[in-house]
Order: C-alpha cells, then structure tokens, then sequence
C-alpha cells in the first residue's frame, strides 16, 4: 500500500487546486493508497526565514507534524499554481521553514558535498498556470519547476519527480475543467 502525502500549497480554498486536490485523493484513496493530505494555507507557522541558515528557529507544532507526514510518505504529491513564474509565497515559506540541513539534507564536513536525506521518496507537481506549459517551459525555463524540482527536491534525494501542467485557467470553461480534473484522479488512482 502507497503512502502519500499531498501538499495543497495555494492559499485560496475556494481555488481550481483545491479541486485538483480532492480529485487526486479521491483517485489515489479508490486505488487502496494511503493518504495525508498537508493544507499549507491552514497551517499555523511564520513563512519568514528570519535569520536564514545562521540562527535556527523553533519549528511550530504544524511544521513538526507535517515533517513527520514527509518522513512517512513514499510518494509526495505537490499542488500549487504558478504566479509570477515561481511559487506561491506561503509555499516558499514552508520549503525555506522546514526543508533544513538536518532534516532534509545534511552538508559533509568539510566538503561540498551533502547527504540527501529523503532519498527513497518519490514526488508529483501537479502546477496550474495561465499559459500553455510548453508556453511556460519554452519561453520562461519553468522557474517554478526548476525551483521545487531540482533545487528543492532532487536536491534532498527525492526522485522521480514528475510534472503535470494545467492550464490555461485563466476563462477556462466548466467543461475543460472537468477534463483536468478527471486527469488529476487518474493520476491518483495510479499513484502518480
């Protein structure tokens, strides 16, 4: 049995990713997966890395627990639109809060090298935008995907990871929005 977890990391509940996060756990949960599901917009936490890397600062209790949910997941799920070609603010502030050395990666003495310490953990972004994705990849480089693909998790040990883009969102009709949502559970139900 699969264990996933999916970060919701837009800050609107009444948003097009909530219901690409529902469909996902409705899929996954059909196909016998075992779900968490981490709301980041619900969660009660400072997104400011205060001090950087040179003081560290107390992780509030949602942050401890929703490391412990990541340390449990084989496979996370991330959910997020693109603004500005990068991530959502409160998003960027739960990676810079709690993706620490220690905790998801840890320097070598000494060296330039690190130990990846989600190594074993597989991940999904699921990212919606309001331009085709071949648009974003082409014309933009997909800052965002670099970003929370390559810098973040790959980085801590975390592969595969895969991509899906949705969109355009922007005036999008119901009907279009159905299909994608349709596609979001089936990744779900193939635990993808």
């Amino acid at each position: 049995m699969k264990k996933i977890v999916v970060i919701n990391g837009h800050p609107n509940p009444d948003s097009f990713n909530f219901g690409m996060v529902e469909a996902y756990i409705k899929g996954a949960k059909a196909s016998g997966a075992v779900i968490r599901e981490l709301t980041i917009a619900k969660m009660s936490f400072d997104p400011n890395l205060r001090y950087g890397y040179q003081k560290r600062m107390e992780l509030e209790p949602d942050l401890l627990a929703a490391f412990e949910d990541i340390k449990w997941a084989d496979h996370l799920v991330w959910v997020h639109p693109v603004w500005w070609g990068g991530l959502p603010a409160l998003l960027k502030g739960f990676i810079d809060r709690l993706f620490l050395p220690g905790f998801t990666y840890q320097y070598r003495p000494n060296s330039m090298l690190w130990d990846k310490l989600l190594k074993g953990k597989t991940a999904h972004i699921i990212t919606s935008l309001d331009q085709p994705g071949w648009y974003y990849r082409l014309m933009y480089g997909r800052p965002s995907v670099n970003q929370l693909k390559k810098s973040t998790l790959e980085f801590c040990g975390v592969s595969p990871v895969q991509v899906t883009y949705v969109g355009i969102i922007r005036n999008s009709k119901a009907e279009q929005r159905t299909k994608w949502l349709q596609q979001v559970e089936r990744l779900g139900a193939k635990n993808k």
